[in-house]
């Protein structure tokens, strides 16, 4: 069902939210988090919400403004959400990295730029579980589920494909491993 692994993948951003914000609360206090996981994490929002997540949404949303405008309306304007979340992500890069080249930046601008990414992605999240995928199963047809699933799995598009979730959750182990042996040594 395509609801359910849109709402298991919401559970995976938390969780790596929840360890960037972990990154973030030792960069806070004067130390140096581990640049490989925030890293790691960077490249995971780069690719999988942009390219994966957020198109599959996207399809649901259109099914929805035809089924029911009402609800769609009340969800927003969707596309200009994750193009919002993507603005966000680009400046958590951009400020990532003037820390990794030791350019000027004020430690506590860093802070801000990250908290505000994740609270806006937590944010976002919260909506599409709340009134979003509700608004979804309700309201659309089961043909519109199919069609939606066809047209994810076009097997032009090598992005959709097994191989490639399966380099993201590679990706999110990898993270959640480095993140484990970051702690370790931190204690």
């Amino acid at each position: 069902m395509i609801i359910e692994r849109l709402s298991r993948e919401h559970r995976n951003i938390e969780m790596l939210l929840a360890v960037l914000e972990h990154e973030l609360e030792i960069f806070d206090r004067g130390d140096r988090p581990d640049y490989e996981v925030v890293r790691g994490i960077i490249s995971y929002f780069e690719l999988y919400p942009e390219v994966y997540h957020h198109p599959q949404e996207d399809l649901v949303f259109a099914k929805l403004r035809i089924r029911d405008p009402a609800a769609a309306a009340k969800v927003g304007n969707l596309a200009l959400e994750h193009q919002k979340g993507a603005e966000r992500l680009r400046r958590v890069v951009q400020a990532v990295d003037s820390v990794l080249a030791d350019r000027e930046i004020l430690r506590q601008n860093v802070g801000h730029i990250v908290r505000d990414f994740i609270e806006y992605e937590r944010r976002h999240i919260m909506m599409e579980d709340r009134d979003f995928f509700p608004a979804a199963l309700k309201a659309l047809e089961p043909q519109d589920w199919t069609e939606i699933a066809s047209a994810l799995t076009s097997h032009e598009d090598p992005l959709f494909s097994e191989a490639a979730e399966e380099t993201f959750d590679a990706l999110r182990a990898r993270i959640l491993q480095l993140e484990q042996e970051a702690e370790a040594e931190r204690h």
